[in-house]
């Protein structure tokens, strides 16, 4: 194996620094991380999930330790510190100005999936999110969630001047042509700028392959004539994009691994579990690539891409949506973000010694995994385990802003019927590895920002968001240190999207970190070495984001069939139960920020003033 970064650097697999517990507010040298400089493998990190495990197994109770009564006494309990926890922390202040609310967080650090990763190469301060990315299309928000960002102070007009849209211009799409795959290691640059014919002619691909990929870029083709614009989207929705591409484009089969992956960002899946329509609707947010096929067909008024996306993908801060989360905890908490705006709370040292203090209407308690949520004598009894201990906290409501399948083993007081609509989603797998590096001098010697690598390990590599915020700046020019994004998702073509999902889950358990560096290595030396990537020499950190219950489940036409209104899983699985309510985005069924603060408005007015849910999923 090629160098690995030393047990000097990791303990237990995350990197602890005297400037990261100054940071927390702890004395230097003591014994406590930053939860966002901490490097390694983080996301689900080990040990963070045993106790679930264990719930879910039914052994917990088995062997619990002895259950304390803590006597704390709260409005509201929230289990889950992610946007949807924060938001119903916060929604909840509204409707009862003064309560008083304890938020329970089984990870290290707030922000669910909202997680962010700092890093120092040579010094210098680059942010990257460790899991989710962006505001995706403001525009569509409800009047719920949009007011909310606007309260935490965030406007999204900002990012059209704090996000550089040209910094990588004269850069390209690559793919990367691994010799298991392709017969050869290379890497060409080009995808989509130069001529199709002169673009295939560099790589490695048959005759065959090459023909089928430029024909059906070049032609312009309606494969159902016959068929009205309605009736066309109704085909698509039916058959696999790769079903689109042999059987309906005409392609050869082999042709396909040179599209495999490129869903795999925005599904978690390969080409084999998409359907054709929902291809041609989601479109490449990053415009890395164009899904070939469609300019042909008219699929109906406004259904063309450009017309579909509105906005630009540029609702991004340099932490991904763990601003949100910030600004949410600094909303929450006084003194534990300092700062007054979206743009100081890029820089801002988050003080966790201040998350959780004993007066406080609002504390966020942090590696303390729930494990019982029940409704009691008119109150919510609900039991966690924090550093070995059981003990139990009272309040009048509760929201249960985790993850949908862990609702039943948390409340086994749900309905047999409930608990089978909240096991029905499940939640897509997937890696984001952040590796920080002295430069991306040889990203530029390729002349590329972005490299799809359909056979390798990581799908995709790509240049960080090019966003100047506040007194935080990105990387301008080569010689500056950057952080590269490389993405994996374990998929298994050939079988249903949720049994993919489970056995990739499965996969990313049993994954090391040492196995994961390995293979990121392996991966950056053979697509850059060529252009004077070392990885001994430029690699500074290594940030594994290891999401094995990722995205929430979103609804596939090949898979899924068309409820009716208020008869899909997530909208009967999030009905309140007593005094307990249902948030996360797994209640909408959408993997969305704004998903997420729907659904947390939802449960707490369920929980307040009755009402009844008006969010569809």
């Amino acid at each position: 194996m090629p160098h690995r970064i030393t047990r000097r650097d990791f303990l237990d697999g995350v990197a602890l620094t005297a400037v990261a517990s100054a940071a927390a507010g702890c004395a230097p040298g003591a014994a406590v991380a930053y939860p966002p400089a901490l490097t390694g493998l983080r996301g689900q990190y080990d040990g963070s999930y045993a106790i679930a495990h264990a719930l879910r197994d039914g052994t917990f109770w088995k062997n619990a330790p002895t259950l304390r009564e803590s006597g704390e006494r709260y409005d509201l309990v929230v289990v889950g510190g992610g946007i949807s926890g924060l938001s119903a922390a916060y929604f909840y202040r509204k409707r009862v100005p003064g309560a008083r609310i304890l938020v329970l967080e089984n990870l290290d650090d707030f922000g669910g999936h909202a997680k962010r990763n700092e890093f120092r190469p040579r010094g210098r301060l680059l942010l990257s999110n460790g899991g989710a990315q962006s505001i995706e299309s403001p525009h569509e928000y409800s009047t719920v969630a949009a007011e909310l960002l606007r309260d935490i102070g965030i406007d999204t007009q900002r990012f059209y001047r704090y996000y550089d849209r040209h910094r990588y211009d004269g850069l390209t799409t690559g793919v990367f042509f691994d010799r298991k795959t392709f017969g050869t290691d290379r890497l060409v640059a080009g995808l989509g700028k130069l001529p199709w014919h002169a673009y295939l002619a560099q790589t490695p691909l048959s005759a065959v392959e090459r023909a089928d990929i430029e024909r059906i870029y070049t032609s312009k083709v309606d494969y159902f004539p016959d068929l009205s614009p309605a009736q066309k989207r109704e085909r698509l929705s039916k058959i696999s994009y790769a079903d689109f591409l042999t059987k309906v484009a005409g392609c050869n089969p082999q042709t396909l691994k040179f599209f495999a992956t490129w869903t795999n960002d925005l599904f978690a899946l390969n080409i084999d579990a998409v359907s054709a329509a929902e291809v041609f609707f989601a479109g490449d947010d990053y415009e890395f690539v164009v899904f070939p096929g469609f300019t042909g067909m008219d699929l109906g008024e406004g259904t063309r891409p450009e017309r579909i996306k509105r906005e630009p993908y540029i609702f991004h801060f340099p932490d991904g949506n763990a601003s949100i989360a910030r600004l949410l905890v600094r909303a929450l908490v006084p003194g534990a973000v300092p700062g007054t705006s979206m743009e100081d709370v890029v820089t801002a040292n988050a003080r966790y010694d201040r998350l959780d203090v004993s007066g406080e209407d609002v504390r966020i308690r942090l590696r303390a995994t729930a494990v019982r949520a029940r409704n009691d004598a008119g109150e919510v009894e609900v039991a966690y385990v924090r550093d070995g201990a059981l003990e139990s906290v009272r309040a009048r409501h509760c929201v249960l802003a985790c993850w949908n399948v862990m609702v039943p083993y948390l409340c086994p007081e749900v309905p047999r019927t409930q608990a089978e609509a909240l096991r029905y989603g499940v939640k897509a797998p997937l890696v984001y590895t952040h590796v920080a590096i002295r430069n991306w001098d040889a990203m530029h010697r390729a002349g590329v920002r972005a490299i799809h690598a359909p056979g390798s390990y990581h799908c995709l590599t790509a240049l960080d968001f090019p966003v100047d915020i506040g007194t935080y700046r990105s990387p301008r020019v080569p010689a500056d240190p950057m952080v590269l994004w490389m993405l994996r998702t374990p998929c298994r073509p050939g079988l249903d999207a949720r049994t993919q999902y489970r056995l990739g889950r499965a996969e990313l358990y049993e994954t090391s970190f040492a196995t994961i560096e390995q293979q990121t290595r392996d991966q950056l030396r053979r697509m850059l070495g060529p252009y004077g990537f070392d990885d001994e020499r430029d690699i500074t950190a290594l940030t594994v984001n290891r999401w094995a219950h990722g995205y929430a489940y979103e609804y596939l036409s090949l898979w899924d069939p068309p409820w009716p209104p208020g008869g899909s899983p997530a909208e009967r699985g999030r009905h309140r139960i007593g005094k307990i309510g249902i948030a996360n985005s797994d209640a909408a069924a959408t993997a969305y920020a704004d998903a997420a603060i729907d659904m947390a408005y939802r449960a707490v007015e369920e929980l307040v003033a009755g009402a009844r849910s008006h969010f569809s999923a």
